[in-house]
This record gives C-alpha cells, structure tokens and sequence, in this order.
C-alpha cells in the first residue's frame, strides 16, 4: 500500500484533528456492522452443522433466520462492510503519512479477505433461501418419486455449495478482520512498537486479546440484534409458530450470555496492553463507560432470561452498540496521543510547504540563539534539571532526527512524567527549524 503516498495532501493540524474525527465515523459505521456479520454467519454454520447431525428441521430454520437477520441484505455489505474499510485506508495513509507504521498493508490485506468474505457470505445467505424451497417441495405438493428424487438431489447439491459458501466466508473473514485489528492496533501502541517482521505483528499479544476481545463482542453484538429484530417481527404478528419462536430465544439468549461473560478481561488486558504515554484520561473515561455501557447490558441479559421483551430486547442491542461504540472512541483517542508527534510533524511540514507558496521565511535573518534565550532558557539548561530536563539528557535521541525535535517544539506533548508539559512556544515554522539546528549544532559541539 506504499503507492498511497502518492496521493497524499499536506494537513495542517486542524485538518488532521477533522480526519481523527472522520475515522471515528467510518468505524462507527464498519466495526458494528461486520461485527454482526461474523456473530450471525458463525452462529448459522454452527446451526446448520447441527441440523444436519439431529435432522431438526428447527435448527435448519435458526440458520436460514439468523443469516437474514445479520447480514441484512447485499447493499448493506457493499455501504457498511466495503465503502467504509475504504475510507479508512484512505484516512490512515494521511494521517500516518512517512511515519514507518505498517498498517496499512494490514488494512489493504483485510479489504481483500473481507471484500472476498462477503461474495462468499451472500451466496450462503441466498443458498439457503433455496435450500428451504428444495426442502418444501420434497415435503410436499410432489408425489411423482422420479421428480421427488431429482428434488432431493438438486436439494443435496445446494447444500453442499451452501455449506462451502458459508465455510469459507467465515474463514475469510475472520482473517479479514484479524488483518483489521492488527491495523487498528498498531498506531494505537506506536511510541512502544518494536516487531519487524509482519507475521510477528499478527501474533503479538496485544493484537491477540484485542482480537478475541472483538470476537466475543461480535458474538454479543449479534445475538442481541437477533433477539431485537425477531421480537420486532414477532411483535408485529409476523411469526406465530410458539414453538420455533421459543426454540430460537433460548438458542441465541444462551450465546449472547455466555459471550459477554469474557468481554471485560480482555477489554482490560487490551486497555493496560496501551503504552503508558497513550494512557491519558480521556482513553481511560470512555473505556470506564463502555465497561458501564457492557454492565448495564448484563443487567438486560439478565431480565431477558426472566421474561424475554421486545422492549428488553431493543435496550440491550443499543446499549452493546453504544458500549462498542465508547471502546472505539477510548482506541482512537489512545491511537491520537501515541501518534501526535508524528502528526504535529506533518502539521510542520504543511507549514513550512505553506511557507515557500506564499514566499515567506527566504530572507530574513534569524538568530536562533536569541530566541532561545527568550523561549527556551527559563526552563532548560544544558547539564542540569530546571523546570524541564537537561538538554543532554534529552537531545541524544533526536540526533539524525531533526524533523522529530522541529515537531515537538511547534506542538510539545508530555513525555516524561516526572516533568509538566512543555507550554507551547510558538515559534514559526522557520523559527522552529532554526532553534532545533541551534540545539543539535550546540549538543554536539559540546560532546566533541
């Protein structure tokens, strides 16, 4: 996905703060969605599995309802599970611009097994459409054994291509999707990112609770969307057979529980997994809510096993969206504190290109050891501690990292927490580049 650097623009600080936001909205749209989709279709090939092996055509039918139900209809997989991963690869590659983070190749490998998932999934959901019309026939209306026996085998046939349909768009997208939080996971812990190679990345802890995290949430998610829409059905008349109805409430009630029951370990192993400069307060106040958010559903789980409502129903299938929905937003915020310094060296760059368009910066003199001594000296001092830390304890890292030291004296971010953040001096793109020559010209004269 390299070619993308192409095609990126140069962002100024607000417009990188609008595209943070612009990536909330984008997986707002997509987490849930094929999160509901991988909930739905695992729960439907487990199903069929075993109607097949118990010849309950009750089984048979959960199936065929709950891949209806989740994965809505193919216009909903190409607007919410397609456009979205698209404009999230987009969003990243301006965001992550130059900064050596590989998640992008992640993101470009979980569009193709999600884009290939769905074609599979679909093909599933329709294929027991068939299924059903196959099954029917055979029960009756026909009579004529050589048509009966034609049926059955056209009846064979599609369930063997639906059983692969659906086998291998689960597997796709669950591949999919562990491409997708390794994505996700990388810039959110880039200050403390330290595996090279890219199978090392799938496999590191931190990807892998967060990645089973997903998985019992997408469990959760999709069995508190089934309870909501066949109550919603059911509620309106739509189904009167007492028995099925009964039949599919215990079925997916049972699995909506026992997935949530996980849900707040590894959102915790994931939460402390973050590096501790990506800890700040608010990546630990919407992580408290979604927790809240995952308790309260509990509460819901609870009275849906005492009496199953419509209205129970609907408030838990919200409150496990808005719980996914406050996990996302305690990521990204957490993905936004590890990042800043590279995005305030984007924004550094937006203005020195800013700069030479409008001809400003070319010939003025100016004398950085001045602005230093009035910016900078009341804090710093070379060899010792003073409000900030010394310069020698410091520089050594920003050696041969010129643009790194430029960027965080334009936009300074609390690092060491012994220390209180460095106020904002400032300084113009050309000021800023001139103190940062000033500082490592000065360091390593005094190392000579």
């Amino acid at each position: 996905m390299e070619f993308l650097n192409n095609f990126v623009l140069p962002q100024s600080a607000e417009h990188i703060e609008l595209l943070h936001y612009m990536l909330l909205i984008v997986l707002f749209l997509f987490i849930p969605f094929i999160s509901i989709v991988f909930g739905g279709i695992f729960l439907s090939i487990i199903y069929k599995n075993k109607a097949h092996k118990s010849n309950d055509n009750n089984y048979l039918r959960l199936s065929k309802d709950i891949a209806e139900i989740t994965t809505i209809n193919k216009s909903a997989g190409f607007i919410f599970g397609i456009i979205p991963l698209l404009t999230a690869i987009l969003i990243y590659s301006q965001l992550l611009h130059n900064s050596g983070i590989t998640n992008l190749n992640y993101l470009g490998l979980a569009l193709v097994f999600i884009v290939i998932a769905l074609v599979f999934i679909y093909s599933y959901r329709y294929s027991l459409s068939f299924n059903r019309i196959f099954g029917s026939l055979s029960d009756k209306s026909i009579t004529d054994p050589l048509v009966i026996e034609d049926v059955n085998k056209l009846s064979d046939e599609s369930n063997r291509i639906s059983q692969k349909a659906g086998n291998f768009g689960l597997l796709f997208l669950f591949i999919g999707i562990w491409f997708f939080i390794t994505a996700l996971t990388i810039p959110s812990i880039y200050s403390s990112w330290n595996v090279e190679s890219f199978i090392g990345g799938l496999f590191s802890w931190k990807v892998l609770s967060r990645f089973i995290y997903y998985i019992f949430f997408a469990l959760t998610l999709s069995g508190g969307m089934i309870l909501f829409i066949y109550l919603e059905d059911e509620k309106k008349k739509r189904i009167k057979d007492e028995e099925y109805s009964h039949f599919l409430k215990q079925k997916v009630l049972r699995v909506t529980f026992f997935s949530a029951i996980f849900i707040p370990l590894f959102a915790l192993i994931s939460l402390f997994g973050l590096p501790q400069s990506a800890l700040t307060g608010t990546v630990f106040t919407y992580a408290i809510i979604s927790l809240a958010l995952l308790f309260m559903g509990y509460h819901f789980i609870y009275l849906l096993t005492k009496e199953i409502k419509g209205t129970t129903a609907a408030l838990l299938f919200f409150t496990l969206v808005f719980s996914v929905a406050a996990f996302i937003i305690s990521d990204q915020k957490a993905m936004a504190t590890s990042t800043q310094v590279h995005s305030a060296m984007l924004s550094a760059e937006f203005d020195k290109y800013l700069a030479e368009l409008k001809g400003e910066g070319k010939t003025i003199s100016i004398n950085a050891e001045e602005i230093y001594q009035v910016k900078c000296a009341s804090c710093h001092k070379w060899d010792q501690k003073l409000v900030g830390p010394a310069h020698m304890d410091v520089l050594p890292k920003y050696v041969g990292k010129e643009s790194q030291l430029i960027a965080f004296i334009r936009n300074p971010v609390k690092v060491d927490p012994a220390y209180p953040p460095m106020p904002n001096p400032a300084l113009k793109p050309n000021e800023a580049d001139a103190v940062a020559k000033y500082l490592l010209e000065t360091y390593n004269e005094k190392n000579k």
